[in-house]
Formats: C-alpha cells, structure tokens, sequence
C-alpha cells in the first residue's frame, strides 16, 4: 500500500468487505432513495417513492423548501450502511446527475484524543472494496493554506469510520470525484462555527470560479434511548439546522446531552462538524435546508427499539441571487 493511501479500517463491519455485497447494497439504497424499483425504474401509481421505513418515519418538521439546485450542501449519518445507509443515500443519491468537481468531508472525530482543530488528509487516496476513492489534493493545500486549526494529521483519521462509511455511496453515485477528508473538533460551537466559516469563504470563492465543490458533514442523531425519544430528539434539532441557526442548534443539543434521560447519551454525535459546516454554508451564501430523509435504527427488522440511533439527510442549495 502506498504511504499515502488510506486502507479501509471498517470493511466487513460498518459494511460489506466484498466488492459485490457491497455494490448491490449501495445501488439498492440509492435506488430506493431516488424512488426506483429494483429494475431501475419509477414505481406504478401508488407506491411509496422511497417509502422504505427510514423515510416513512421521517420526524414531523416544520417542511422543507423545494430544490434550488444541485445541493452545495450536505448532512449524512455515518453508521453501518444496513442501519442508516437508506437515509445517507437520500443525500448522496442527489450528487449522481450532475456530479461536484470535488466534495470536502467534515467528520466526527471518535478516535483520536486530543484534537483541537481540523485534520486533513492531505494526498493520496482513500482505499475501499469498490475502489480507490482519489483525494483533491490541490484543494487539500488550499484548506491547509488557511492556516490554523487547518493542520495536516493522516494519522488522526486511520481509525474512523464517520467518512469511511461515506465512500461506498460517493465510489457508486459520483465516481472519480476525489475528497478532502477533514477530522473536526472544537472544545466550543463558536470556534468550530468560526473555522467553518472561513472554510466556507474558500469554497464560495471556489464555487465562484466556476469550481464546483460540495461540502458534507458527517454526524448521527441521538445514542441510544428508545426509538420515540430519539425521533423527538431529531424534531427539536432540525428545525435550528435547516435555518442555520448554529448558535440555537448548540444550544438544544448541550440542553439534550445534559437532560439526564435514561439511556440519552447525546442529541447529536458529531455536533462539532456540523457546526463547522453551518459556519462554512452561511459563508457560502446556501439557502435554508431541506429534510431528505430519517430514522432510527429502530427501522431495520430485528433491531432493539429501546436502545437506537437517529438518522437525518438534510442539503443545502445555493441561495437565489
């Protein structure tokens, strides 16, 4: 392996090892998503387009506004594939038609202690079983021209999963469009909204060039209470995400994390990252968000109802000039 590379760390856990288990279980996730029967075609009057049970027990949210345009902007879960990968692919599924020229990845950092800062992975490529996914490493140099927190760390990023589990949906729905893998923690909301917003400065100058740059964040929605209490908890946090309104979404989701509910451990894994790109969108000049998809762990056959996960897709597109 090249000293450069990335090896898949989560094959055969967080998802398939084999290329073809893997490859069919990503094109029936966006398949479904996009509202396509198996054979790739639209189902008959009164079927349920994307009507898998990610999407029918979507949270009751205030309703999204109608696509602008290819989204600029992206949220995506970041659990195993057959848990929220219905949900993931509602967002990645929107890239297949007209692909980006690059995407940024902010992850949750679960791995390394200590960081403070952003970690960028800053050439080669990331390995996965449908293929080498490429890294944009001129865009990488840029990022990292920004100067601190932005910091080359590879070694930050051997162990998680939170961009892993991105790649089999990037490799399937926009394929040779290579990635910024950026690690994101911040000790406060208001540092990761700042360093997030001059990301965002960078990509809108970009996107202004005619460079067509997405950037996504990677976080799930509550651990582990019963799947009611996490649906509950995703209906108080969008709401502040699709305006973004980080300071109010930090606000519920600290209020969430210290309720003291039995079995709720946070109301947002990867609130860090999520942060930093609702600094980078409000920089970027997107319109408010709308809801793709979500769920809770809970959906999938056979799963505990009493100790989920939840799961949100939300994008965000250019503003109207």
């Amino acid at each position: 392996m090249r000293g450069d590379a990335r090896a898949a760390a989560h094959a055969g856990s967080f998802y398939p090892a084999s290329p073809e288990a893997l490859r069919r279980l990503v094109d029936a996730q966006l398949a479904e998503a996009a509202g396509l029967g198996d054979d790739g075609t639209r189902p008959g009057a009164g079927a349920q387009p994307g009507g898998g049970p990610a999407h029918d027990r979507s949270p009751d949210v205030p309703g999204s506004p109608p696509r602008l345009s290819r989204p600029a902007g992206l949220v995506v879960p970041h659990a195993g594939l057959v848990y929220s990968g219905r949900v993931a692919a509602s967002a990645w599924g929107l890239l297949r038609e007209e692909p980006p020229d690059a995407i940024v990845i902010a992850g949750t950092n679960h791995y390394w202690p200590g960081l403070e800062g952003v970690a960028v992975w800053p050439t080669g490529a990331w390995e996965t079983p449908l293929g080498e996914v490429p890294v944009a490493a001129s865009l990488a140099a840029d990022v990292l021209a920004l100067g601190d927190p932005f910091g080359a760390l590879p070694a930050a990023h051997r162990r998680e999963h939170s961009i892993e589990v991105q790649l089999p949906f990037i490799a399937r729905a926009c394929p040779g469009v290579p990635i910024v893998p950026l690690l994101v923690s911040f000790a406060s909301s208001e540092a990761a909204l700042s360093a997030g917003a001059t990301l965002g400065r960078l990509l809108a100058e970009l996107r202004s060039g005619d460079v067509e740059v997405v950037l996504a964040a990677s976080s799930d929605f509550a651990h582990y209470p019963p799947a009611a209490e996490a649906e509950a908890v995703t209906r108080s946090l969008v709401p502040p995400l699709l305006a973004l309104d980080g300071r109010e979404l930090a606000r519920r989701e600290e209020a969430i994390r210290r309720s003291g509910r039995a079995g709720l451990a946070c109301g947002m894994c990867g609130i860090e990252p999520v942060l930093f790109a609702v600094g980078a969108f409000g920089a970027m000049a997107l319109a408010t968000g709308r809801l793709l998809a979500a769920g809770t762990s809970a959906d999938v056959p056979g799963a505990d109802p009493d100790r989920t996960v939840g799961y949100a897709a939300i994008a965000f597109d250019v503003a109207p000039s």
